[in-house]
């Protein structure tokens, strides 16, 4: 994700520190001491968190933030936020949802209507040409690297994984060694091939900068992401979206799987011979499949008497 400057991101409440530090209280210093050596995570406390981590009373914080010429703490939370909004809004929301009375049946339904939800805004943006396109530049291409840090790693992995029996190469970031160790393996990438950018937010900065580099190069792209306005939009050249709104975590891994799974299976329905491509993997892996030896068994005798009765009839 983006690394934001903490004393740009503070910088209205470091300056009014700065101004007035000298004249600050004994309890007031000690609370701005903390605010200076924690911006983010003071951005994400209640005015009774500060309190507590800063060892002072809840009425002392709010004064703290009146030294400062602030209405109040909700005022001094607001500018200390600016800049963090999108990285907070997750936080806010989880404060907001455990402090609501429910039960563990209630959360979990709760959550798979979330995912329901998602899913239908997702089939109802999907672009028929878009859908297309994504699907000719997977089968087309000669490599592909599915980028991915974070959960987004998780699911590029996935997404490779289903691709493999129907593509050439395809690489994920999964297991890599680094952002720049995948730059120096996609440096020999070319107009022929692809690289796939899966990101949500909170985006990762990693693989933003990675796919503005590749961009340069001319490098197809396609990406994978919640909305227009993701970073990745504006560098691929063809994007499709899911969306992966949650109450409790900054996004819904499930609905950006079950639209990954949903591209590759449009990719299997238009690969040259998949059937065989399936039934020459499984053939291959065979030997690493559980199979139950009374069921095998059963099985084998079944084709065997089966066979014979084919050539008493013939």
């Amino acid at each position: 994700m983006n690394r934001p400057d903490k004393q740009a991101l503070g910088g209205t409440v470091n300056a009014r520190i700065g101004k007035v530090y000298m004249n600050l209280s004994k309890a007031h210093k000690k609370a701005a001491d903390y605010v200076l050596t924690n911006v983010f995570r003071s951005a994400t406390m209640s005015i009774d968190e500060l309190a507590n981590a800063v060892g002072i009373s809840v009425a002392t914080a709010n004064r703290f933030a009146r030294a400062l010429g602030f209405e109040g703490y909700p005022q001094f939370r607001a500018e200390l936020v600016s800049g963090f909004e999108a990285m907070l809004v997750p936080i806010d929301n989880l404060r907001s949802e455990v402090q609501r009375p429910a039960t563990s049946t209630e959360i979990i339904a709760g959550s798979l209507n979330e995912d329901l939800t998602n899913l239908e805004a997702t089939r109802r943006g999907l672009d028929p040409d878009l859908c297309n396109q994504a699907v000719r530049m997977i089968l087309n291409a000669e490599r592909i690297y599915i980028i991915g840090y974070g959960a987004s790693g998780f699911l590029g992995g996935l997404m490779a994984h289903s691709l493999d029996p129907f593509c050439n190469t395809v690489q994920s970031t999964m297991g890599t060694a680094g952002p720049s160790t995948v730059a120096r393996q996609l440096f020999k990438y070319t107009e022929k091939d692809l690289v796939i950018g899966i990101s949500f937010p909170r985006y990762a900065d990693d693989v933003v900068t990675i796919l503005r580099q590749l961009k340069e190069k001319g490098v197809p792209i396609l990406a994978l992401t919640d909305a227009p306005s993701s970073p990745l939009a504006s560098m691929a050249n063809v994007t499709l979206f899911a969306q992966t709104r949650r109450q409790f975590s900054p996004n819904s891994e499930g609905a950006a799987l079950c639209l990954i799974e949903a591209i590759c299976s449009a990719v299997a329905h238009q690969a040259k011979a998949p059937v065989h491509a399936a039934s020459e993997m499984t053939k291959f892996v065979l030997p690493w499949l559980y199979q139950d030896p009374l069921q095998s068994n059963s099985k084998h005798r079944a084709h065997a008497s089966e066979l014979a009765d084919m050539d008493r009839e013939g």
